[in-house]
């Protein structure tokens, strides 16, 4: 599918939250594209499954939109069709998988912030601690079998990139708001393989004009 045939509205909270990859993807992949902030709860209704990011395909051939729902199901849709995810099955397992640690990581902080008992919510963040070091273990390994290029596969920007940028944007600057020593917290955590890996991302030349709502990321791990 090309680029000029079709052209996408993405609806979510003006927030950085679960569709920051969502955005870069679209960013990077040089589409037309356009957000929409539904009024919330009213417009809860009318949404796939009740709940946001939900992606709108329009093509330009009079054919019925193509909606589809829940984050991760969007990026790799994106991701795949246009080319940040292999052709290959094995290939884009390896890509998946470190896909699936970084969501178990994102729901235990939004676990985090929605709990409301103290005990409770320190034990949960102690889980997010521990599995979020193993995280940055294995993207660190991935970086330096890479050759340390800042890329976690082969030599252009991947969605397993994109994903590792999105969701340590959406911990180091929307949790702030929830546990305000949150960067200092994480940032001892990342190797230089993983910084390295932010800065390559945010100046990759296909998602340089992505204005995120959080700013620079590498501005926050670099201070």
């Amino acid at each position: 599918m090309s680029s000029s045939n079709v052209s996408y509205t993405l609806r979510y909270f003006d927030t950085i939250g679960f569709a920051e990859s969502s955005r870069m993807l679209l960013t990077a992949a040089g589409v037309e594209w356009t957000e929409e902030h539904p009024e919330w709860p009213q417009e809860k209704p009318n949404q796939p499954h009740g709940r946001l990011p939900v992606l709108v395909e329009k093509s330009t051939d009079g054919s019925p939109d193509f909606v589809i729902c829940e984050s991760t199901n969007i990026e790799r849709y994106l991701a795949r069709t246009y080319g940040f995810l292999p052709a290959d099955l094995k290939q884009a397992a390896l890509q998946e998988q470190i896909r699936d640690l970084m969501s178990d990581v994102g729901n235990l902080v939004t676990g985090y912030v929605q709990i409301k008992n103290g005990e409770d919510k320190a034990e949960l963040f102690a889980k997010f601690e521990k599995l979020l070091e193993t995280l940055v273990k294995v993207q660190t390994k991935l970086l330096k079998d890479n050759g340390n290029t800042g890329r976690m596969f082969g030599d252009n920007l991947s969605y397993a990139d994109i994903i590792a940028y999105g969701l340590y944007m959406n911990m180091l600057v929307s949790l702030v708001k929830f546990k305000a020593d949150i960067v200092d917290i994480i940032k001892p955590k990342l190797t230089p393989e993983v910084v390295k890996l932010i800065s390559t991302v945010e100046t990759d030349p296909l998602v340089v004009k992505h204005k995120s709502r959080g700013g620079s990321l590498v501005t926050v791990v670099s201070a």
